[in-house]
Formats: structure tokens, sequence, C-alpha cells
């Protein structure tokens, strides 16, 4: 087990931002954190990162324990906080080979290391560019490629993609994927939703410091899934279908929107062939029938309450 949480707590007085979190995330895995404002993601990635200490409970990183082994630890890591931190007077290159030297890596070799990151993040183009000048996208790829340097098995990314245009976040995404088919295990927290689910393999949802969800995100959509909904567009006489079919056993509830009926089978049904050939036998022509996906999003909110702290 590459990270591993036990009994994970973490309390600011009164105020519990973690309680008892329980984690297992393999090496290799690429693991989406999700929850509202407040959940405690970012309080976690703080003590993964050795920057927070537990109140109590117990965190490991590649079998050292935080607090006590940090030391170990931080060569292992490598974190990307949500927002872009200082030396922003810097050119680029030079900001990478200071941070190159803070890991001890000199020489030929630093010159080497640099060069790849900046190849690996596309900011060789950048790299006489002054730091501050970059747009916020290019500083987060920026971020990636100092975390780099030391080659760290660890990618701890808090909100990697907060702020970003369309483009800058799905140069970002085929980033992380990049480093993902590297090996790296990353641990990544976000809030777009639809772009965990194409990138990560598992998934945690957090709400109020509690875990509610941890496995792989095909589990956590089966969970979320209540029913079958049908999305059925017939050619015509689109009420007398739905009549048809609100009268039709097996079939819970059936409305209109935007020209298609929603049709939702009962919770135990889940084949829904004798929809279409009720509807064929009928007379009605089907232009299109499919089931409606249970989404990372749509999940999110069915298993969370929507509460902060």
């Amino acid at each position: 087990m590459i990270v591993e949480t036990i009994n994970l707590t973490k309390r600011y007085g009164k105020l519990v931002a973690l309680n008892n979190l329980h984690l297992k995330i393999q090496e290799g895995e690429c693991f989406g954190y999700i929850g509202p404002n407040g959940a405690g993601k970012t309080t976690t990635i703080k003590i993964l990162a050795t920057l927070l200490q537990p109140t109590w409970g117990e965190a490991r990183v590649c079998g050292h324990v935080i607090g006590y082994e940090s030391r170990k630890i931080r060569p292992l890591i490598g974190y990307v906080p949500d927002f872009f931190g200082a030396y922003e007077d810097m050119v680029v290159q030079e900001y990478l080979e200071f941070f190159a030297s803070a890991y001890n890596i000199t020489g030929r070799q630093r010159t080497r290391v640099v060069g790849d990151v900046l190849e690996l993040t596309d900011l060789v183009f950048k790299r006489d560019a002054i730091v501050d000048s970059l747009s916020r996208g290019m500083k987060q790829r920026l971020s990636v490629a100092r975390v780099l340097l030391h080659d760290p098995k660890v990618l701890l990314l808090d909100e990697p993609a907060s702020g970003l245009d369309p483009r800058a976040r799905i140069e970002i995404r085929e980033l992380l994927k990049e480093l993902r088919r590297m090996g790296k295990t990353i641990i990544i927290s976000s809030h777009i939703l639809h772009e965990l689910a194409e990138l990560c393999t598992t998934v945690g949802i957090i709400e109020q410091g509690e875990l509610l969800f941890h496995g792989p995100i095909e589990e956590v959509l089966r969970r979320a899934k209540t029913s079958v909904k049908l999305h059925i567009r017939v050619t015509e006489q689109m009420d007398l279908a739905a009549l048809l079919l609100q009268r039709t056993k097996g079939i819970k509830q059936v409305e209109q929107h935007n020209g298609a009926l929603i049709v939702e089978l009962e919770r135990r049904t889940h084949d829904f062939s004798a929809v279409a050939r009720l509807l064929l036998d009928n007379n009605f022509k089907i232009r299109e029938i499919k089931e409606e996906e249970v989404n990372l999003e749509t999940a999110f909110m069915r298993l969370t309450k929507g509460m902060v702290q």
C-alpha cells in the first residue's frame, strides 16, 4: 500500500475537519478525492504532504509514518497546491533550476532534468519567460513541472484545474494522463467531476470530514443508480405513447421533457426490451430509445447531502 490512513483525525478546536479517515491507495492508482468545500479534502492532502500534523490517527506514505518519518517522505512526494506560490519574478528555467538545486540535483544532471520536465509539460517555448507573465494554465503546468524534478512516486494535486479555462483544463488533464501512464500514483481533488471520471481509477467521496465512499468508479456509479430511466423519442403522438406507458406494469413514472419521454422503470426492472416491443406493437415508430447513464456528478449529488462545516 503506497498511501494509507488509519483513524486519521484532524480537529481545529471544536471543529472536526477529518473524522477517523480510512484510505488505502495502491501504487499506480489515480485517486479522485471528491467533496464540497470544507469537507476535508485539502486537510487530508496537506497531512499527506507533511504540512499538517494529525490530531490523532496515522497516515503512511510509501510505508513511512507522517510526523515521525516526514524527512523520508518528502523526497517521495510532489505537492501541487490550488494556487501558484512565490518566485514569480524569476524566468521559467531559473525557477526550475532553483528547485532542482534544493533537491541536490546539480551540474549536467540538473540541466538534463530541467529540460526533460519542460518537454514533458510542454513549456520548452516558455523557458525564458518571466513566471509572472504566464497564464494561469501555464503556471499550473509549471507547478507540475516543479514537483517532477526529483521524480517523486506520489503526486498530491489540490484542485489543479481550479480557475482554468477549458483549453487549459484539457491540457492539464492530458498531462496527468501521461503521468499516470508513467506509473505515478496520483491523488487529485477536484470539483470538475466529469474530468475525474475520465482520469481516475478510484474515487473517495467525503462530506463533513467523513468518508462516505472509497472504491472503483464503477462501484460508486452502481451504488448511485437507484432505478433505470429510459429516454424515448417517437415520431408522433407522444401524448398517446406516454398514456400507454403510464398504464403499463413495471413502469413507475413517465414524464415529457425536451421532446422525449422520460420513463422510469420499477426498481427491480432492468430489462427494457418489453417497453420497445409494447410501443412497436401499438404502431408507434421509435426514433430513439436509450438508458440514462449515471455519471460521477449524479452519483455525487445522490450520495452526499450538500452539508458543509
